[in-house]
């Protein structure tokens, strides 16, 4: 279909690898599936396409992404900011994409999101490997009043975790700690520090969280609305509001390198 790629997946083997990970890995040896989707395609975007995301299908069936950079891409499915993704040559984070990725069974989310770097690695004919340094970051642990969110009492694993319920106020539903992690680092990009969780919890856990957006640099101090300024900072807000403190020190960062990545071909 001219630039338009349909790829009818099989589930095959892989070797999964811990410490430097370079990706696509060889076939493994423990006979474990190697996580696909059913069907997938990747075409490149409309010429001056808008920048757009990546939105998860409903009930566990995939991803469909509009006009969305490979970098992103990886940020999204690695749950890695963007800043701490290097390498590569500049059309990672320049190109647009149009992505469908679909299942024919129900996935977990974090299935889908092997089953995404999967795709990406065969794609893209992507090489990545992780590095981890001491550097500083922000550490999430439990305030000393206690714990304040509310552990799920039903399964939202398909769903967004964490939405916007508009003004700057968020839902979160079924929400675990790597993912809280992450999104905690996209709130706060002008700092330049990943959230590294210590806090211990396992489980998945639903809250409201109201906080005063932070400015960009060089940002108008009229940008955010008079109730969102009078609103505490996402500091204040995370200790009062969930009963948990981000502490800035040196941590753990992961980085996501670039080895070696080719444009989708055209099938």
């Amino acid at each position: 279909m001219g630039g338009f790629c349909m790829i009818s997946l099989r589930r095959r083997l892989i070797l999964l690898s811990f410490g430097l990970v370079s990706i696509p890995v060889a076939v493994g040896q423990n006979n474990q599936p190697r996580l696909v989707y059913d069907v997938a395609s990747i075409r490149p975007s409309t010429l001056n396409a808008p920048t757009g995301g990546i939105d998860p299908l409903p009930g566990g069936s995939g991803y469909k992404g509009e006009g969305v950079s490979l970098k992103v891409m990886l940020s999204v499915m690695y749950r890695v900011p963007l800043r701490q993704i290097v390498g590569g040559p500049d059309w990672l984070n320049d190109e647009r994409f149009d992505v469908q990725a679909i299942t024919e069974t129900p996935y977990s989310t974090d299935d889908l999101h092997l089953m995404f770097q999967n795709l990406l690695a065969d794609r893209f004919h992507l090489r990545i490997h992780k590095e981890t340094k001491l550097a500083p970051a922000y550490v999430l642990t439990i305030a000393k009043s206690g714990l304040k969110m509310a552990e799920s009492l039903a399964a939202h694993d398909h769903n967004i975790p964490i939405t916007n319920g508009g003004n700057n106020e968020f839902i979160g539903n079924s929400v675990r700690m790597g993912f809280f992690c992450w999104w905690l680092g996209l709130r706060l990009q002008n700092d330049q520090r990943p959230v590294i969780d210590q806090t211990g919890l396992s489980g998945a856990y639903d809250f409201k969280l109201s906080f005063r957006p932070q400015l960009a640099p060089n940002a108008s101090m009229d940008t955010n609305s008079p109730e969102q300024d009078n609103r505490p900072s996402i500091f204040d807000a995370l200790k009062d509001q969930l009963g948990l403190v981000l502490t800035p020190q040196k941590g753990p960062v992961e980085t996501l390198v670039i080895d070696s990545v080719e444009r989708p071909s055209e099938n």
